[in-house]
Order: C-alpha cells, then structure tokens, then sequence
C-alpha cells in the first residue's frame, strides 16, 4: 500500500509477519457506509485505522459489479476488501496478500462480518483461469519499482472485457509517472486515467 512509511525498500510489514502473539486491536470504522468492528495487528499496513489512500480511493470510486470475481491487491486487514464484500455481497472477493497475518485478520474480520464470499489467500492460490471485473488497489510503492511493476503486470492484464481498475498513488511518490509506465506497458487495448485527485493522491482507472 502506498503510504506505508518513510524510507527506502522492501517493507517489512508487506514481505514477512510478525511473530505469533503480536497484540490485536479492534477498531470502529466506517466502510461501505456502515460502521463494523474489525481487528488488526502490528505487521501490517495501516493497523490502527483506515489510511487516508484507501479513504480517498473509497471515496472516488464507482459502485462494484454486483457478481462476479473482485480483487483486493495487497489487502493488509482487508478494508478495500471488506468494503468491495459489503457492497457486493453477490460477488467472490479475493483478497491477496503475501502477509500471512494480514491474511489471518482478513479473514477474521470476513467471519465477524459474516463476508461469506470474501477469500483471503496468497496470490498462487488464486486460480490462473479466473478474470477480475473489479480490482481495488492501495499498491505497496515502497517495495521499489521492480517489484511493484511485477506485481501490476501480473494482475491488472486479468481485468475481464469490461472490467476496471482502480489504484491509488501518492502524487509525491511518483502517480504521475506512473500513470505514464502502466499506459506504456500494457499498451493497447488498455487505457489509463485519472479519475480523481485529492489529499495528494491521485485515482489511477485502468480498463479496455
């Protein structure tokens, strides 16, 4: 996820988890519109609140498709998960993450809120047949722009014929730039725009 701290390199709540007994937390926060208690831990992302990435990018965009296969990339506890879940309760909601505890909480929070087609799994565990009609994404920038190119362009080009994606990035932490390699690398028929900017942040739109 974008903002996850100062400094260069991998992050280590992002490629390693904490060791067992890490204290949880729960939290009262307000996703989908609906306020849900939801636990998180040290060692992942954003554990004691909703980031303000994931705030502005639930803000910008659209409703979800009502069915179909969607996709939290790099979930942490699951907000953007939660939220896509919440939304469309008819739909299957992957939420990936190569954290196992954010893993572990994903699922937690799933199983309190009763998020029945929510599936919290590492990304090999995703089956290689299935397109996304939806992908929500705070991306891990500071892992370096090796490995975040990797991971796009190993999900986003999974977008079905008519489905869309939505990534946000802070502006500071190179969107611009970024906006301009996702168009260049996934070329045509993909189309990148801008569908927001706020806080410093802007909404990048990926689709056909």
């Amino acid at each position: 996820m974008s903002d996850s701290s100062a400094g260069a390199g991998r992050q280590p709540h992002y490629f390693t988890t904490p060791p067992p007994g890490a204290p949880r937390r729960t939290r009262t926060v307000t996703l989908a519109g609906q306020d849900v208690d939801v636990v998180t831990s040290d060692g992942v992302f954003s554990s004691d609140r909703v980031d303000l990435g994931t705030r502005v990018l639930l803000r910008e965009v659209p409703d979800p498709p009502p069915d179909g296969d969607l996709l939290d990339l790099g979930c942490g506890w699951g907000p953007l998960a939660i939220s896509l879940a919440l939304r469309s309760p008819g739909a299957t909601v992957w939420a990936v993450d190569v954290n196992e505890r954010a893993l572990e909480l994903t699922r937690e929070n799933a199983a309190r809120l009763r998020l029945t087609g929510l599936r919290a799994v590492l990304p090999d565990d995703v089956p290689a047949e299935i397109g996304f009609s939806a992908i929500w994404s705070n991306p891990p920038i500071r892992i370096g722009k090796p490995e975040l190119h990797r991971l796009l362009l190993r999900w986003l080009p999974r977008l079905t014929p008519a489905g869309s994606a939505y990534l946000v990035v802070q502006r500071h932490l190179g969107a611009d730039s970024l906006h301009a390699w996702l168009q260049a690398e996934l070329g045509e028929p993909f189309v990148v725009d801008r569908l927001g900017s706020a806080k410093g942040y802007r909404v990048l739109h990926v689709h056909r």
